[in-house]
């Protein structure tokens, strides 16, 4: 079994921005998400721990695996959507400058970032992640990533598509369960 975390709230989260693979550390309201997944993830048999090398991840790991006594092993594969040219962006400034833009990619689907990944990339890097975590055995295992890692993650085993991404609420300092 594997078990997908999202990171603690951050200042771009609260503020509704896109941050991406931007380092953004975590802010008060996350730190203490980030402890009270650590609780969680303590009643789990947990055989590993996997994190996204991002600050705000790789920051909830290390609370998560100073409470599980697992070290964390970071993987690039399991980063956040590289958003290109909407990194820093408000969402309601993108909205409101780039309407077309952001109905596509409210839509999903085989949506691209201007300047960065589609969603169907980032798909394949996270499932090829969560394979090799699957084929070394150490199960179960926790991997703490980001909100769009998790959504491409369920669209695939859940086999809804793409198109179900934006359907998919994933709060911050949420555990679930593939």
């Amino acid at each position: 079994m594997i078990l997908l975390a999202r990171h603690g709230e951050t200042p771009y989260n609260a503020e509704r921005r896109f941050q991406g693979q931007g380092d953004v550390a975590l802010n008060a309201r996350g730190l203490e998400q980030a402890r009270e997944l650590a609780q969680l993830a303590v009643q789990e048999p947990l055989a590993a721990l996997y994190a996204s090398p991002i600050r705000r991840a790789r920051e909830t790991a290390e609370i998560v695996a100073e409470a599980v006594g697992l070290e964390p092993r970071f993987d690039p594969r399991f980063a956040e959507t590289d958003v290109g040219d909407w990194q820093d962006l408000l969402f309601d400034d993108v909205e409101r400058e780039h309407p077309d833009l952001w109905a596509a990619w409210q839509a999903g689907g085989a949506w691209r970032f201007p300047g960065g990944e589609s969603l169907a990339e980032q798909q394949e890097r996270v499932i090829a992640g969560l394979v090799d975590v699957t084929q070394r055995g150490e199960l179960p295992a926790l991997v703490v990533c980001h909100r769009g890692s998790i959504r491409v993650a369920l669209c695939h085993t859940r086999n809804e598509g793409l198109e179900a991404f934006q359907q998919i609420a994933i709060p911050n300092g949420a555990l679930i369960r593939l």
